[in-house]
């Protein structure tokens, strides 16, 4: 713990230090200065607070040590049953600031774009996709998050064979990027006449939305072909030549949009579509250069990986991650996944948290 409270008593110095210097008339009449320090000090300033508070509890716990040696009962009782309480205090603090030490995933505050994608099982695998898409809206609109549907691709008994939409909000990608990997449902599907329980799948994908400046995609680089929309329509969307695929030619891959009814708002879709597809292949690129360790965590993002089943007639819904299992089916399709998201949330910190201890014993 050394080695933590020393990084940590580096951090709370620093914090005084951006303190002082925003107390100075000049750093304050900098209006950009001032709001660059003022930044650097709030990302600090709980880790600072949660040091001065342990160091103050180990004051403490060094006076009552003293007074183990009174020659009074009752003080030292009291003392004993002080030390008690500051030394697990402490351990808590000590645990809280190992936490706020691991380094933070600059893409977490981001919105997400969520892919949803029917799997193997043909019909009832595009339903599944389509109550997948459901389950996550409704868990969007719990939290106060705005859903936008950027493509779709309906099947002819009301599935999906793909989904793609934006989730908007601070903090969406830290929820959700959970979510990615195959979901396997297990039910009797409506075009079974004998009853027979089958096995489908769809897949997530959950991207943190790029912005331009994260991506720099060239025009060269891009092919637009417009074609004229199909499927269900209406307001003219299926009359006019307002569908666009952007064809990446780097990386061969292609984006269909043809929802809205102009070129320009279906080619903007495209757009973000691309530059979070390709903002991905950059992290997974730069995960596979860090080694194996990075890829095992399960904020990897693995679309190939089944991470959960979804047993209807069961009412079962497992985690193959954490191997947790819930007989809530109903409430987790209505979008009732914080359980799930929270669970996962603390084994990825606890599986970081025991990387960073190895790393510092080695």
């Amino acid at each position: 713990m050394s080695i933590i409270l020393t990084q940590v008593a580096r951090l709370a110095a620093r914090f005084d230090e951006l303190t002082n210097q925003m107390a100075d008339p000049e750093v304050a009449a900098d209006f950009s200065r001032l709001n660059e320090l003022d930044r650097e000090r709030n990302e600090i300033e709980e880790i600072a607070q949660t040091y001065r508070r342990h160091q103050e509890a180990a004051r403490q716990l060094e006076d009552n040590q003293l007074l183990l040696a009174d020659g009074d009962d009752e003080i030292r009782l009291l003392a004993e049953l002080e030390i008690e309480q500051l030394e697990a205090e402490m351990a808590a603090l000590e645990n809280a600031m190992r936490v706020m030490l691991l380094p933070k995933d600059p893409k977490d505050d981001r919105h997400v774009i969520v892919e949803v994608r029917a799997g193997t099982g043909g019909e009832e695998a595009g339903l599944f996709a389509a109550e997948l898409y459901r389950m996550y809206v409704r868990w969007a609109e719990a939290h106060s998050y705005k859903t936008e549907i950027l493509s779709l691709s309906e099947t002819g008994l009301g599935g999906l064979k793909e989904v793609v939409f934006a989730v908007k909000g601070k903090g969406a990608y830290s929820k959700l990027k959970y979510e990615s990997g195959v979901h396997r449902v297990q039910r009797v599907p409506v075009t079974e006449s004998q009853g027979r329980i089958h096995t489908s799948a769809a897949t997530v994908a959950v991207l943190p939305e790029a912005d331009e400046i994260d991506v720099q995609i060239e025009d060269k680089d891009i092919r637009i072909d417009i074609f004229r929309s199909s499927g269900p329509g209406g307001q003219s969307v299926n009359t006019t030549d307002s569908a666009v695929r952007l064809t990446h030619l780097p990386t061969g891959i292609v984006i269909s949009c043809q929802d809205e009814k102009s070129q320009l708002q279906n080619k903007l879709k495209a757009m973000r579509i691309l530059r979070s597809r390709l903002l991905e292949m950059e992290e997974l690129k730069r995960q596979q250069e860090q080694g194996a360790a990075r890829r095992s965590q399960i904020g990897s993002g693995d679309r190939s990986e089944k991470i959960r089943t979804y047993n209807f007639p069961q009412s079962r819904v497992t985690d193959h991650r954490i191997n947790k299992t819930v007989h809530q089916l109903d409430t987790v399709m209505n979008g009732d996944l914080d359980d799930f998201i929270e669970e996962l949330a603390a084994f990825d910190q606890a599986e970081r948290l025991q990387a960073m201890s190895d790393e510092t014993a080695a």
